[in-house]
């Protein structure tokens, strides 16, 4: 016996509105873009540009790996701070002196200590000391 699936497609209109205004906005600013923008070119426009500085020396060149591990712990507390957001929501809601509440409470320090571990691990390889 063969069961098909019925989907009623009237639910997903917003989802296909919202994805065709933001095709037909994209579309729209490309074109008018390429129709009223200027299109000269030369040396000048062509050069590479750095914030108004004239660029020195070559894009090539190493970086220190501080700013790599920067970056990664810029990342470790961005993501913490995406997930203590919901965290918060559900755990505000549980009854207090609950066994569920100690599990949550847990969780989310096990979490925090690992953020902790990361901090104090770019601490003491001097990724914060800029000389």
């Amino acid at each position: 016996m063969n069961v098909i699936a019925s989907t009623d497609l009237s639910s997903y209109l917003p989802v296909m509105l919202i994805v065709l205004m933001a095709v037909t906005f994209a579309v729209f600013n490309f074109v008018v873009t390429m129709v009223l923008g200027p299109s000269r070119s030369g040396r000048l426009k062509g050069s590479t540009y750095e914030s108004g500085m004239t660029p020195m020396g070559s894009a090539r060149k190493r970086f220190n790996v501080r700013f790599y591990l920067i970056a990664m712990v810029f990342l470790v507390f961005d993501v913490e701070i995406i997930f203590l957001y919901p965290w918060a929501a559900t755990f505000s809601s549980l009854s207090p002196q609950s066994p569920e509440g100690f599990v949550w409470l847990a969780r989310i320090m096990f979490f925090l200590l690992t953020t902790v571990v990361a901090y104090v691990y770019g601490y003491r390889k001097g990724v914060f000391k800029f000389d």
